[in-house]
């Protein structure tokens, strides 16, 4: 259970992690939390390998910092964490920006090309889910090829870097990639007003009080969710137009509230976004804090404890557009309301 924790102190980067990773001024850092597909290393650090039907990716900037433009071929969602950030659209930016803060969350439709810089003092982090296990790679606007050349990388077919600068190459069975046109580009531009609809706030998430979580202290709401699930949540405040292979919700736990034993059937990952939260299973716990992720077993029976004196705000990623009901291990949960 301990390896199926990823602490945030304890995040390693992907070097590099991406084409713009070596590049001047990129002053970023990226963690493959679950699922290698989210970098362009060779021979990247990935915290949990196992399949969930989704990838999880930090990102850690600097004020001042600057992702370049890129697009994908499936859903990411984007969930501040710290920090003040905007995210930009268009290849060259010139579609457009939404500033976005802690809690926020922004669900990017495919293929449009986005990137984001660091608005305010200290770093900041974004924790991304990305659709499917092996989804393809990011494809890079043509400024980022340019800058990368500058600096001797070439990304090649399959989403892998090579250095250049760094030795002899045999290059004879590398297929590089090549920059787009703008042809090719211009299919892609949404207008800013439509990518307002992509985004909700923190303060706008509203629970549902009828979630089969909710309960005394427990508030479970939708954030992106496609369609009417299993579990009773309407499609939306996200739901797209592109697919989305899971449902992202978000749970908050005052201070005491307890979830009793239950199980899910499909594969879920818990992120703490403040406060603390304890996971509890027969005969273990584990305690997280602020940045943490947590991929629970599927069909394991775990409670969820709040024993801090501040609320627990935790998302909750969850496999498959649909999810089904949660199981308890016994009484109603109405029976736990004072546990």
């Amino acid at each position: 259970m301990r390896e199926r924790l990823v602490r945030y102190a304890d995040l390693q980067a992907c070097r590099p992690a991406f084409l713009d990773g070596e590049t001047t001024g990129s002053g970023r850092e990226a963690f493959a939390i679950i699922g290698p597909d989210v970098c362009e290393s060779t021979d990247p650090h990935v915290s949990i390998r196992e399949a969930h039907g989704f990838s999880v990716v930090g990102v850690r900037q600097s004020f001042g910092a600057a992702n370049p433009q890129y697009s994908q071929n499936t859903a990411e969602i984007i969930v501040v964490h710290s920090g003040s950030w905007r995210l930009h659209f268009g290849p060259n930016k010139e579609d457009g920006w939404l500033d976005i803060m802690p809690g926020d969350v922004v669900s990017v439709p495919i293929h449009i090309f986005r990137g984001f810089s660091k608005l305010d003092p200290g770093k900041g982090f974004l924790w991304i889910v990305r659709d499917h296990d092996d989804s393809e790679k990011v494809r890079w606007a043509p400024a980022v090829f340019t800058a990368a050349a500058d600096d001797g990388l070439k990304p090649a077919k399959g989403g892998f870097l090579i250095d250049t600068s760094k030795g002899t190459h045999e290059l004879k069975q590398v297929v590089f990639e090549i920059s787009p046109d703008e042809t090719s580009m211009a299919p892609f531009k949404t207008p800013l007003d439509q990518l307002r609809s992509c985004l909700v706030r923190a303060e706008e998430i509203e629970p549902n009080p009828n979630a089969p979580l909710a309960s005394d202290g427990v508030a479970e709401a939708g954030v992106v969710v496609p369609k009417l699930t299993g579990d009773g949540f309407k499609a939306g405040p996200i739901s797209g137009w592109w697919p989305h292979s899971f449902n992202l919700r978000r749970l908050t736990l005052e201070s005491g509230a307890y979830l009793p034993l239950h199980a899910r059937s499909e594969a879920e990952v818990l992120f703490v976004q403040s406060g603390t939260l304890e996971v509890a299973w027969d005969n273990g716990s584990l305690f997280l804090g602020a940045g943490d992720t947590f991929s629970v077993p599927v069909g394991l029976m775990h409670s969820l404890r709040n024993t801090a004196s501040v609320p627990a705000v935790v998302f909750a990623v969850r496999g498959t557009d649909g999810p089904a009901m949660p199981v308890f291990a016994s009484a109603p949960i109405s029976a736990f309301a004072n546990a």
